[in-house]
């Protein structure tokens, strides 16, 4: 049922399924993941709706609190052709707490690895590093 990570830290099921859900179905457009560190855990902590904005799903994301976050950018390329970029962020604002932080950064290789499809990887500790027109440059 869960895969063991690294760090100890195990994934729970559901975080792949839904990954699988919004990678094949794109029936999410995008997934927020928390580590229970008691139950010593990855789980999907909230699913944004298909029609659900960056903007939207940028406030879900908590001021001083680590999340682990995967978005499907959807874009049209300067030749009007439409794609979609599947970003994973490392959200570890500086205000977070620094056991969080250590529990996050070495939990994440082993939890994106469970994550088959991410095609651009960010890295955020505060709101501007994570800025639509960051997503923008960063999904050519």
């Amino acid at each position: 049922m869960l895969a063991n990570a690294a760090s100890g830290m195990a994934v729970h099921d559901e975080c792949k399924l839904k990954f699988m859900d919004l990678k094949a179905k794109r029936t999410h457009r995008f997934i927020i993941y928390k580590i229970e560190e008691k139950q010593k855990q990855v789980i999907v902590e909230k699913l944004g709706e298909p029609s659900e904005t960056y903007d939207e799903f940028a406030a879900c994301l908590p001021a001083d609190e680590c999340r682990y976050a995967v978005f499907d950018y959807d874009f049209l390329t300067p030749e009007g052709v439409q794609k979609s970029r599947i970003f994973f962020i490392a959200w570890s604002p500086d205000t977070a707490r620094v056991r969080s932080k250590m529990i996050y950064a070495s939990s994440k290789d082993r939890f994106k690895r469970e994550l088959d499809g991410i095609q651009v990887e960010l890295q955020a500790t505060d709101a501007s590093e994570v800025g639509l027109d960051v997503i923008q440059s960063r999904a050519n």
